[in-house]
């Protein structure tokens, strides 16, 4: 394996600490993917150099000119706080000529928008939930096409932001409030879909031409009502406390080769459809007959050593460092 020099590109406040005894629980799990990364790259053996951005490209450009890295590990999830923003560094990096990690700023912006990206899947016959947008500044409206449950969420941000247990609704007053609350705290306009009674799936893809799909996995919680909804909630995402409360724990799916193999389709089709490349994450719901509806994809998904993507790969063989060398490869191949 050819040594790289790799410049890891992160949000200035994930910068991973040098002492990991001095930080919390809580505070080294949100820079689980930066410290994972940056460690695993190091020792295989490349050059590596992280360079904190926040909300300017002045020193991106600067450590591309000066320590010429060979690529970009890039980890950087927003731009001058705004996530939707996260595309225009990547096509920033394509102007300064020098290769990148992950998806290209068309299949971003793509996959950014939800309502998009069911359009576009919804063309293709791929199996996706019915939905509506309900605009800031607009009075909140159900599409007659949708029936309760239904399911709130912003239309663009990701990591589950904003989504809780209230955010399935059963009826119109709950609707309001919940748009509404998307609108004022997140400040985004808000999607409405119907709400896909069942388990929860991800699938990871690896590649730009060729594709590896991963096995799938599913979410569990344990501790749960069953009277209650499944729902990946912030908490469940992203609170350890939460998810060793609960028994919050992602797992091989057990299924039958033929339910695999039209997983395994259909996330092949969802990543092309939507022109991504790199890695991703597609995300889908599984109904009681047994019928997969993709909710959305997340390309640059979370790489974290023990994360859905890195998991996967770990079950078909492939290291965690594996994992990252073809993710590298994959940027210098573009």
């Amino acid at each position: 394996m050819k040594k790289l020099r790799v410049l890891v590109l992160l949000h200035e406040g994930l910068v991973p600490p040098e002492d990991l005894e001095a930080v919390s629980e809580q505070e080294l799990f949100d820079v689980k993917t930066e410290y994972d990364v940056v460690a695993a790259l190091d020792n295989m053996g490349h050059e590596v150099k992280t360079l904190g951005v926040s909300d300017e490209v002045r020193p991106i450009r600067r450590a591309v000119e000066r320590w010429r890295p060979d690529i970009v590990f890039n980890l950087l999830e927003e731009f001058q706080g705004k996530a939707a923003y996260d595309h225009h560094v990547v096509a920033y990096l394509e102007l300064l000529g020098i290769p990148y990690t992950g998806c290209n700023p068309r299949g971003l912006v793509i996959a950014r928008d939800k309502a998009l990206t069911k359009k576009l899947l919804s063309y293709h016959r791929i199996p996706t939930p019915k939905f509506g947008v309900s605009r800031m500044g607009r009075k909140v409206r159900r599409p007659r096409a949708l029936e309760y449950p239904l399911i709130v969420k912003s239309l663009i941000e990701e990591s589950s932001l904003g989504i809780s247990k209230a955010s399935v609704v059963y009826d119109d007053e709950h609707l309001a409030e919940r748009v509404r609350l998307i609108h004022e705290r997140i400040k985004t306009d808000a999607i409405v879909e119907r709400f896909i009674e069942g388990r929860e799936l991800y699938v990871g893809v690896l590649g730009n031409e060729r594709l590896t799909v991963l096995p799938a996995q599913e979410l569990v919680i344990a501790d749960r009502d069953p009277k209650q909804p499944l729902v990946a909630t912030e908490s469940v995402k992203h609170h350890p406390d939460y998810q060793k409360r609960h028994g919050v724990e992602i797992v091989g799916l057990q299924a039958s080769d033929e339910l695999q193999r039209k997983l395994d389709r259909m996330a092949k089709r969802v990543y092309r459809v939507l022109g991504l490349d790199g890695y991703a994450r597609i995300d889908l719901r599984l109904d009681a007959q047994g019928r997969p509806f993709v909710l959305e994809a997340n390309p640059n998904a979370e790489i974290a050593r023990y994360e859905e993507i890195a998991s996967a790969a770990e079950a078909v063989g492939i290291s965690y460092e594996e994992l990252l060398q073809r993710v590298i490869n994959f940027g210098l191949r573009r």
